[in-house]
């Protein structure tokens, strides 16, 4: 019985182990391609946009 628990509480921890990776590959990912984006549009320029000064 101990065996099944212990067996059981192991793959529960790699099951968890798993997730907390492709939660910190998914930040990586989308930290890379907000960047990429700050880039794009970055060279807009960064004064007043014509809604406001109307």
């Amino acid at each position: 019985m101990k065996t099944k628990f212990a067996a059981s509480v192991l793959s529960a921890l790699v099951y968890a182990q798993g997730l907390l990776g492709f939660a910190a590959l998914a930040t990586v990912l989308l930290k890379q391609h907000a960047h990429a984006s700050e880039f794009v549009t970055g060279e807009m320029g960064s004064g007043p946009s014509l809604l406001v000064v109307r």
